[in-house]
């Protein structure tokens, strides 16, 4: 007999998206998710990290093959309010979907993931190996709580891996990686009418920046899966008004990497370029503060074979096997894993993620629920 009922189902979504865990307090979502697996036989424990953040971890069955599934418990901001149909942090209905800041991104997923387990304990499954859930804080920026799973060790003994991150009847096992990078040019201060008395912190920033650009978009490194690398400069600074030579001036950079041109590559590349602007008598300052690498792994993998087949009787047709243009947990989850790691990104949800009036078809997640006890049942067996 099932655990839970449609309406119980999305009062637990509705519940999730009521807790307003904006790039933070994700404490909040991890203690209803304890006491929720709690109330049904599940020990999970809460990994803190901040005095508002922690990490959940919680297990069904015992010994090998462990299988991991994961899902992050923070949100982007809603923006204005006022723009949404309805409220952001109010789970609501319409024409079947449902409406709310995360729903898609990826709080049905992680819901989904949850219910699985909890109606596979309840019936005495997995009847071999085990169901490891690892609930992240951080994902949105920084990917933190994946960064203290991996750093723990909790994914030493995992033989598998399943992120609930939005695809639809779509599977992923492969992605970019992503870099946030910023520039710092300092120069001096001065009266627009006398330039001379001062230095432009603009003019080698600009010229630095052309520079990345021919490097970065004009190359021969290319996979096949993921496509070329991507430089983006999108965020710039510089100046507080029109008549004074600016004396600082920032640049914030995305890439994309992909395994042809990794992290590494990327920071040598441009470490060599802002040594080259400063020898020329710029003042440039280069700070990576985020670093996430590609993941690459068998679209074809004992986990995908298995989540295709379980995933057709839901979509009525064929699942697709692609690789994801975002970043997620698994760039974390998966070093020193190799590349040969049974790994899928696969969950409910669609391309609304961080826009407003995101949400999510009702009967995916309902389906979601039932698909992933299905597939976590059939991997084990």
């Amino acid at each position: 007999m099932a655990v839970f009922t449609d309406e119980q189902k999305v009062q637990l979504l509705s519940d999730l998206v009521a807790i307003q865990s904006v790039n933070d307090h994700e404490l909040d979502v991890a203690q209803y998710l304890q006491r929720v697996l709690g109330e049904h036989g599940i020990a999970a424990r809460l990994i803190p990290l901040s005095a508002t953040r922690s990490n959940l971890i919680a297990e069904i069955g015992q010994g090998s093959p462990v299988l991991g599934i994961s899902g992050h418990m923070d949100v982007v901001a809603p923006g204005d309010a006022a723009t949404w149909h309805s409220d952001p942090f109010r789970l609501t209905e319409r024409d079947g979907s449902l409406y709310g800041r995360g729903v898609t991104d990826m709080k049905a997923g992680l819901a989904a993931l949850v219910i699985a387990m909890i109606e596979l304990h309840a019936a005495g499954k997995p009847a071999h190996g085990t169901i490891r859930l690892m609930a992240t804080v951080g994902e949105e920026v920084g990917e933190l709580g994946s960064e203290a799973f991996f750093e723990a060790g909790d994914m030493d003994d995992v033989d598998a891996l399943l992120i609930g991150e939005p695809t639809g009847y779509r599977i992923f096992s492969a992605h970019k990686g992503s870099m946030d990078i910023k520039l710092t040019s300092t120069g001096k201060t001065a009266h627009s009418s006398m330039p001379e008395l001062g230095s432009n912190a603009i003019d080698p920033l600009l010229t630095l920046l052309s520079r990345a650009n021919v490097a970065f978009r004009d190359t021969d490194h290319h996979n096949d899966l993921l496509g070329d690398l991507t430089f983006n400069t999108t965020v710039f600074n510089a100046g507080d008004q029109v008549n004074s030579i600016p004396g600082q001036a920032v640049a914030e950079i995305n890439v994309r990497t992909i395994p042809e041109f990794n992290n590494q590559l990327v920071i040598q590349t441009l470490q060599q370029l802002v040594t080259q602007q400063n020898d020329q008598g710029g003042h440039v300052v280069m700070d990576i503060y985020m670093s996430q690498s590609p993941v690459v792994e068998p679209r074809d993998n004992p986990l995908s074979r298995v989540a295709a087949r379980v995933g057709e009787t839901f979509s009525g047709q064929a699942i697709p096997r692609l690789a994801l243009p975002a970043v997620t947990d698994a760039s974390n989850l998966l070093k020193k894993k190799g590349n040969q790691f049974p790994f899928i990104v696969f969950g409910p949800g669609n391309e609304t993620a961080h826009q407003i009036d995101e949400h999510v078809d009702r009967q995916m997640y309902l389906n979601f629920t039932t698909l992933y006890e299905q597939l976590l049942e059939a991997y084990l067996q």
